[in-house]
């Protein structure tokens, strides 16, 4: 602030402070940025016979996206969030066995009972320690699950939901079984769920999230509501994760108990500890690795890929902080300091 606005009693406006700018220069798009959706449309046209498993990696993606949201902005630790996963896939299921076959909308349907799900559960979550919060969303979805496997009449139990069939988007595109139509399906939704995430995270919103993640008794003091932004964070991420489980259903045309097993939360965990968490393209990038890793030990040793990929996963802790995301960024450090001494 000059000594001429001193004198006048003024401030600075808002938009020029230093943490405006800050969010401003996170905000602009990267070259590289660009650079990876482009690649995500050209593997439409690279890999056409493996659509399917594609498909797979961009709701892998957007999962772990949903669980960034607590994990890397929030620093909330979830076992659990397959029952948001779960919920939005049944919840599309339902609605297209009962009728409903329009896509978008039952889209939406999913996210929004998901999300409802995480604002009534959020009130159990956040209450208690890091550890009280890991066993409540272990707790909440395994309960889901249990109610999910005893409700057949609705779920279809074990046996899965069957019987699904989902229109053409906007009456035009219809699901084919090569897969075409699911992937730029998911991938517009990605893309889409993406620029809302982003947009999210690069607010004075995200900001105060990093500011409860490092401190949240500081963040307190200061007067920033805490509790209020984690129950809202919680609950988008819940919405999110819905629409991501919506997804694998209506691309499928199938549910079952699965998308609520215990495995999904750990997978979306894995995916994050690859990719590097509390980056936005690290559970993308790192949906990407995990399910070619997968492909491709499962492939090579049927039996033993988990181990395989233990050990992959054990190197890439020792080696690689931080992940995929934290190995690039510490080489291009390493670059741009010795570029210039060159």
């Amino acid at each position: 602030m000059s000594r001429a606005e001193a004198e006048a009693g003024r401030v600075p406006p808002a938009a020029d402070s230093p943490a405006v700018r800050l969010l401003r220069g996170r905000a602009r798009w990267s070259v590289w940025e660009i650079a990876f959706w482009a690649l995500a449309i050209a593997a439409f046209f690279a890999f056409p016979l493996r659509l399917p498993l594609m498909t797979e990696i961009v709701i892998l993606g957007l999962f772990a996206l949903s669980l960034d949201l607590l994990l890397g902005y929030a620093g909330i630790v979830s076992l659990g969030h397959a029952a948001f996963f779960g919920v939005g896939a049944y919840t599309a299921g339902i609605l297209a066995q009962r009728g409903w076959t329009e896509p978008l909308s039952g889209l939406l349907a999913a996210g929004l009972v998901s999300g409802l799900v995480g604002f009534a559960s959020s009130f159990l979550v956040l209450r208690g320690s890091d550890l009280t919060r890991l066993m409540v969303t272990l707790g909440v979805s395994l309960m889901l699950f249990e109610a999910a496997n005893k409700a057949a009449w609705l779920t279809g139990g074990a046996d899965g939901l069957s019987g699904v069939t989902i229109d053409p988007i906007l009456g035009l595109f219809a699901f084919d079984i090569f897969g075409r139509t699911g992937y730029w399906y998911a991938l517009a939704v990605l893309f889409l769920s993406f620029l809302v995430i982003r947009q999210v995270v690069h607010a004075p919103f995200g900001l105060a999230l990093r500011g409860i993640q490092g401190n949240s008794l500081r963040m307190s003091a200061i007067g920033a509501p805490v509790y209020r932004h984690l129950v809202v964070v919680y609950t988008m991420a819940a919405a999110f994760a819905g629409i991501a489980g919506g997804l694998l259903t209506q691309t499928t045309q199938f549910a079952s108990l699965d998308v609520l097993a215990f495995h999904r939360s750990a997978e979306g965990l894995l995916v994050l500890v690859i990719g590097g968490s509390g980056a936005l393209y690290g559970g993308l990038i790192g949906s990407v690795a995990f399910k070619l890793m997968q492909e491709w030990l499962s492939g090579l040793t049927p039996q033993y890929w988990h181990f395989w990929l233990g050990a992959a996963l054990v190197l890439l802790v020792l080696f690689a902080r931080g992940g995929i995301l934290g190995l690039v960024r510490r080489f291009a450090r390493r670059g741009s300091r010795g570029g210039p001494a060159a």
